[in-house]
């Protein structure tokens, strides 16, 4: 089987995220990850903090601490919660971590060396107030494109339009709040992205971009047609990779660092390092990353800001170097998830944040919604009314019923083992066709990353078992044929086991549960063939079982007062 590298954008260090960051990247690919692992597939997941550049030293600043143990504690609460999400990264690491630092510094020797690092005297935006020179995300003010009056010096959130600090129209200092500005010259190096426009063309042509979203083509295409401009890489700012001073004497004098774009990316090698360092014996980074081209599928998960950076800039650095080093093969990219209508944003505390989220709802809850409803194709919005309709009908009445009502009437006419009954006969082959055809489909969307088809294959796998009893009535046949009525709970507790299977990836911990239902000697089936799928015959008779607490809580009026009270949102509001 292939091996499969997956990376998702690395979440800023400064704060909890919210859901949309979730399901713009993490979520979908921990979801993509397990599947490939059940089909077989050798996969290394990676992630990590992204601990550098203003957004952590703001952050640091406002809670009273240094930037070291800020990003830090951070680190710490982040991981937390993405393991109550089930994340299943392979290795979460942090772009502080010595591997990045020296894999960056690295990565701009080689450019320098190859002639595409270039040192300049710029004009800088100088704050009096502050007595310093600003970074770009260290002054806001108005985007000149769209009007969004909260727009970072180096990029518009509202727009995504790439920005320099004087576009911004009513620029302040993001520290002080002074608008008290002035443009000085001070030296930076500018990564000469110019002189490889013409490779990135090549490598994106070749590299079968032409199969990515649409999304994430098409910004590529579009920041190659505008022209790739030349771009400084270094900040002044007390916390960040320094420029080694063996290349940039003056400039590492002055306690450059590089920006945080130029090294985040790179930290997906470094993590990958981070990981291999805890067991060199076993682990080898270089086969995921150097001269694996031919070995490895490497897979990046992001929302449509970090596009522009992964597909173009990212790769135009490791171009540069002259090095084989791995490139992106398939880029998913993801647009926005609003809430009522509106951005969730971290910086203005919008929406739900994931540690908010856990604190309500088990993570089975938020990841099938999530999921299910991803921003793909378009901008899509939460409400808490379409959040409490799809667990309730999907999750609640669909899977979560059909597996109590199945359970709880078998041990209640036929005792704690799997009743044996009748032969199959043709209901059951109908229903067997009809499971593998839609375990084909579901496959399918799975294989194409297309995540809310998928749900909604699986939501029919589901509706399938619904209907198959819904038709039998074994409440019913049990008064005339006995036989009749075990054997369509048997096939119904072989659904509920294939279920269990090929839910994981969207639902780990309650497939884990309707797994654990059956006191199977040898269940070590990692996925459900087509043939497996007809036969419906995993779980013989006689096979002990339990009935599993409630999978699913029903989301009340009452629930959904409460929630909109504590964070907004009406049935009125813009969706």
């Amino acid at each position: 089987m292939a091996r499969h590298l997956i990376t998702s954008a690395l979440p800023y260090i400064n704060g909890i995220k919210h859901l949309g960051n979730m399901v713009g990247s993490m979520l979908p690919a921990d979801v993509y990850s397990r599947y490939m692992r059940q089909r077989g597939h050798d996969v290394l997941y990676i992630c990590a903090t992204d601990e550098h550049g203003t957004p952590a030293e703001l952050a640091a600043k406002a809670a009273g601490q240094s930037v070291d143990a800020f990003c830090s504690e951070q680190h710490d609460k982040q991981k937390a919660i993405y393991e109550g999400f089930a994340l299943e990264f392979d290795y979460f690491g942090r772009s502080s971590s010595q591997e990045n630092v020296e894999l960056t510094q690295h990565f701009a020797r080689k450019l320098h060396e190859n002639g595409f690092i270039e040192e300049r005297a710029i004009r800088q935006v100088y704050s009096n107030a502050d007595e310093r020179f600003l970074p770009d995300r260290y002054i806001v003010g108005t985007c000149p494109h769209c009007g969004y009056d909260k727009a970072r010096g180096d990029q518009c959130e509202n727009c995504t339009r790439v920005l320099d600090p004087t576009d911004l129209i009513d620029a302040r200092s993001a520290i002080s709040g002074s608008g008290d500005l002035e443009v000085r010259e001070t030296k930076h190096l500018f990564l000469l992205q110019s002189k490889l426009q013409h490779e990135v063309e090549g490598w994106l042509e070749g590299n079968g971009s032409k199969e990515w979203p649409t999304l994430a083509s098409s910004i590529a295409h579009k920041w190659l047609t505008e022209g790739l401009q030349d771009r400084a890489i270094t900040r002044d700012l007390d916390w960040g990779v320094p420029v080694p001073a063996d290349v940039w004497p003056e400039l590492a004098a002055e306690g450059k660092v590089f920006y945080v774009w130029f090294d985040a990316p790179i930290e997906y090698i470094g993590s990958t390092k981070e990981w291999a360092d805890v067991d060199p014996e076993n682990r080898d980074w270089k086969s995921w990353w150097y001269e694996a081209d031919d070995t490895v599928r490497y897979t990046e998960f992001m929302a449509k800001d970090n596009v522009p950076f992964h597909s173009v800039m990212f790769p135009a650095t490791q171009l540069g170097t002259r090095e084989p080093w791995k490139k992106v093969d398939f880029l998913k990219a993801f647009n926005w998830l609003n809430y009522y209508g509106g951005k969730f944003s971290t910086s203005q505390q919008r929406g739900i944040f994931t540690d908010a989220a856990l604190e309500l709802l088990p993570a089975d809850y938020w990841r099938y919604f999530l999921i299910a409803n991803a921003p793909e194709s378009d901008d899509t919005s939460f409400t808490w009314e379409l959040f409490s309709s799809s667990v309730n009908k999907d999750l609640a009445d669909t899977l979560g019923n059909f597996v109590n009502r199945v359970l709880s009437f078998s041990r209640k006419r036929f005792g704690d083992d799997v009743p044996a009954g009748a032969e199959a006969g043709a209901a059951e082959q109908k229903l067997g066709e009809e499971i593998a055809r839609l375990l084909a489909e579901y496959e399918g969307h799975m294989e194409a990353l297309q995540f809310r088809k998928a749900a909604a294959s699986l939501r029919a796998l589901w509706s399938a078992g619904n209907s198959y009893l819904e038709e039998k009535a074994p409440w019913l046949e049990i008064k005339t044929d006995k036989d009749a009525a075990a054997l369509t709970l048997r096939t119904a507790m072989n659904l509920i086991h294939l279920y269990a299977i090929v839910s994981e990836p969207f639902i780990p911990s309650s497939a884990k549960a309707m797994r654990s239902a059956f006191a199977l000697k040898n269940d070590t089936a990692v996925w459900v063939s087509a043939d497996e799928a007809k036969a419906l015959a995993s779980v013989p008779a006689g096979t002990p079982f339990t009935v599993p607490p409630v999978l699913f809580a029903k989301i009340t009026e009452d629930d959904l007062a409460g929630y909109r009270e504590r964070f907004g949102g009406s049935e009125d509001a813009d969706a």
